[in-house]
């Protein structure tokens, strides 16, 4: 349906009536316009840059569910994996579902891997299995033995987003009719009305998936939440052997950062070592993760730096202690290809805020760097409690 209106300009322009119209093309903005077109609403996307450029796109493409804390998180991962499984086939994502290997390199990251496959792991249905001696010796030719143990995560997958996500939009686009606007600021929204650059549109629901920017749209409910900016120094690199790496990887540290781990009682040797051993890794929040990349290279990061902006200045000092951690799990060198910084939203009231501070108005937003692991079906849920279902 178009209707004329006057827009701020003093211009005649035509506005289009839509059921959603959704601020963001990250995979937020994405989950929520699959969940309502899949419903048969009409839905219209509105991206500030030209392709989307931020969290979605600089992450490591790892949708993890075993590292989520039991509870809520963990139900959306699972969810959400199912629906990354649909998304694989229905637009042709290279999405690998083979699981990831956490590495314990010492004694204590080994307690408590043991000590999460004999509790947690199963009183919450983590799909797990604990690799050591023989098998962990098999694994990819003997590359890994200078582990004492890897913890398979069978639920984890792994894409590369820069290709994933605008062909999830090339999908949403061509197959469920759903409009995009790229190159496009939003300027205003209310109840019921968007003001862009392209025009004012007009919509049941609006929902703002906007990221780490704070100050654009309905800056005064979000600032209430007091959420900040983590930075994160990120590179690409080529393994000096052909490892053909097929699984996502991460270690013992990772299991101080991770809910499913941090607070079991195991875990407080592992960061009591860290902080005797290598406190620097701890002041500047690094752990290691590793995705490949389908081009036989390898994403490397990450640390952490949180603020309310992301500094642009990257330290050398961080990629050489994350390179040499890469280097050392690998069992092999690596050459740097490429470098950036990460970015997502974070240090809210929780892991994610669903806000609807006005009829018709609302604004989903990430406080943790897990938007891949359950953004899909976190998206479902606010989109069914939007439009009415029980």
């Amino acid at each position: 349906m178009l209707a004329k209106a006057v827009s701020h300009s003093g211009h005649i322009s035509m506005t289009q009536h839509k059921d959603l119209l959704i601020v963001g093309a990250g995979i937020l903005g994405l989950s929520h316009a699959y969940a309502a077109a899949r419903r048969g609403l009409k839905v219209t996307v509105f991206e500030r840059t030209a392709t989307p450029l931020g969290a979605s796109v600089r992450n490591f493409g790892q949708a993890l569910v075993t590292g989520q804390p039991p509870g809520p998180m963990l139900e959306l991962a699972k969810a959400s994996r199912e629906i990354w499984g649909q998304w694989a086939q229905l637009a042709g994502l290279q999405l690998k579902r083979n699981g990831s290997y956490l590495f314990a390199r010492t004694e204590a990251e080994e307690h408590l891997l043991e000590a999460f496959c004999a509790g947690r792991a199963v009183e919450h249905d983590y799909r797990v299995e604990l690799l050591r001696g023989a098998t962990l010796r098999d694994l990819y030719g003997g590359q890994f033995s200078h582990h004492r143990a890897a913890l398979h995560g069978m639920d984890d997958q792994q894409l590369y987003s820069r290709e994933a996500i605008p062909a999830l939009i090339e999908y949403l686009r061509r197959e469920l009719d759903i409009e995009f606007h790229f190159s496009t600021l939003v300027r205003d929204v209310e109840p019921g009305r968007l003001h862009s650059t392209a025009g004012t549109f007009t919509a049941e629901q609006i929902i703002v998936c906007s990221g780490h920017d704070y100050q654009t749209l309905l800056a005064e409910p979000i600032a209430a939440l007091d959420p900040q900016i983590c930075r994160l120094q990120m590179l690409r690199a080529r393994p000096q052997i052909d490892l053909n790496l097929q699984h996502a990887l991460l270690t013992g540290l990772s299991c101080v950062h991770y809910g499913a781990f941090a607070d079991l009682p195991e875990a407080a040797a592992v960061q009591a070592q860290i902080l005797r051993e290598q406190p620097y890794l701890q002041e500047n929040g690094i752990h290691l993760l590793i995705s490949p990349t389908p081009y036989g290279e390898l994403i490397i990061g990450d640390s952490h730096h949180y603020g309310s902006d992301p500094s642009p200045f990257n330290a050398e000092q961080v990629d050489n202690w994350m390179l040499e951690l890469a280097e050392q799990t690998l069992g092999c060198k690596v050459q740097v290809v490429e470098r950036w910084q990460g970015v997502y939203g974070s240090r809210g009231p929780g892991p994610f805020s669903f806000l609807r501070p006005a009829p018709g108005l609302s604004v989903a937003l990430m406080h943790s760097g897990v938007g891949m692991s359950v953004g899909p079906a976190m998206a479902e849920r606010n989109v069914a409690q939007l439009f009415g279902e029980h």
